[in-house]
């Protein structure tokens, strides 16, 4: 590979730009023009307004009919800031708490260094995607026909990760990050005196049982070998010291990365909140949403990451998958691919994602377009 040590600088300052200016979930229109402009100055084919806000540009060189993917999220994070950095958040309560604007920094030097080099035969197609964070951008990018308009042999995600020293890569083929689903459950009764329990359904005492039941869900009706995460992160009800409320409303979350153990965990839920309803003389209602499927790798498109990571870090086969999700998952659904967690600790310590002191490693950008480089000279070795 050429030197592209110059182009790190200019791409360190687009970066703390985009760190300074953070935009939510499909609200990126300073960040989508910003990359829609370098990208066009490049002589790409730029395509916007791709899943709402997102920027698709399109890199040919010779005569192959091959072709790859690149993604990299764009939005913030409903964080303040708290890093007192001179580049931190200029918009109260956004923050790049997560590293989007690394990612996007990222792909947008590939995309340079590649315009230049063209040691490639194929199609290169640069994805830069809306609303990571929550809300689906990848679904709605596949929705409009993304794989139709730019066909893929392979697509690639790359994401920044805490738990690894700098300069290590890692995947894995399979699951690597968890399905995300979300729970509310609402326990209603009547109300009443809080003097008088005995004409009154309790539903703050149903809803004490139902968290306890909840909660022996994983480890009573799931077997040990699968693997999942049941968390109540919410309880709502009451107003006041002397009145039996009338409705008690619990939230949560499931991770898994199992579609069957998906399917027993919800059942579960639905049977254990009418039980305890039941039990306790009130009615309950279960909203249950699926809003991220599992991170699953192609077995063959982790081990050409692997190939890659190799040849510009130190590559590592990931032991684990993480509990986190990703709608990069969405993309892997529709086209064979891999997740890559690309290492951002430093020496010293690293702080997690999301996290209002983080912020993403300049020092491993370099490190992060060598890779998206390498996996395009890979895939579509040129000769």
């Amino acid at each position: 590979m050429t030197d592209i040590a110059d182009l790190i600088e200019p791409l360190v300052a687009f970066r703390r730009d985009i760190h300074a200016h953070p935009e939510l979930g499909f609200c990126e229109h300073r960040t989508a023009g910003r990359i829609a402009e370098q990208l066009r100055a490049l002589g790409l084919e730029v395509h916007e307004g791709i899943g709402r806000t997102g920027v698709v540009a399109v890199l040919r060189n010779g005569t192959s009919g091959r072709s790859i993917g690149l993604r990299a999220d764009m939005d913030a994070l409903p964080i303040h800031e708290q890093t007192n950095l001179p580049y931190a958040s200029t918009t109260p309560g956004t923050f790049h708490g997560c590293g989007h604007d690394g990612h996007v920094a990222m792909l947008l030097g590939a995309a340079q260094h590649l315009t230049r080099s063209r040691h490639f035969d194929g199609t290169v197609n640069f994805f830069f995607q809306p609303a990571e964070e929550g809300q689906g951008g990848a679904r709605e990018m596949v929705n409009e026909g993304l794989f139709d308009r730019f066909p893929c042999d392979r697509v690639f995600g790359l994401h920044n990760w805490p738990d690894l020293p700098a300069g290590t890569i890692a995947t894995r083929p399979g699951p690597i990050m968890g399905a995300a689903d979300k729970f509310e459950i609402r326990l209603e009764g009547r109300g009443g005196h809080a003097a008088i329990p005995q004409d009154t359904p309790d539903a703050i005492l149903a809803a004490a049982s139902l968290v306890q039941q909840l909660n022996a869900i994983v480890s009573r009706r799931i077997a040990p070998t699968a693997s999942a995460v049941l968390s109540i992160t919410q309880i709502h009800g009451g107003h006041t010291h002397n009145v039996i409320p009338e409705a008690v409303t619990i939230s949560g979350t499931v991770r898994t990365f199992d579609p069957a153990v998906q399917d027993r965990i919800e059942a579960s839920i639905r049977q254990v909140a009418a039980g305890v309803a039941l039990a306790g003389e009130l009615t309950a209602s279960v909203d249950y949403q699926r809003y991220y499927p599992a991170t699953i790798n192609d077995a063959e498109a982790a081990q050409e990451a692997l190939n890659a990571a190799a040849t510009v870090g130190t590559a590592q086969l990931a032991p684990d998958p993480a509990f986190t999700s990703e709608d990069f998952a969405f993309m892997l659904q529709a086209c064979k691919g891999a997740y890559i967690w690309l290492g951002q600790a430093k020496p010293e310590g690293s702080t997690p994602l999301h996290n209002p002191h983080y912020d993403f490693n300049d020092d491993v950008l370099e490190l992060g377009v060598r890779l998206h480089v390498a996996l395009v000279e890979q895939h579509l070795k040129a000769g």
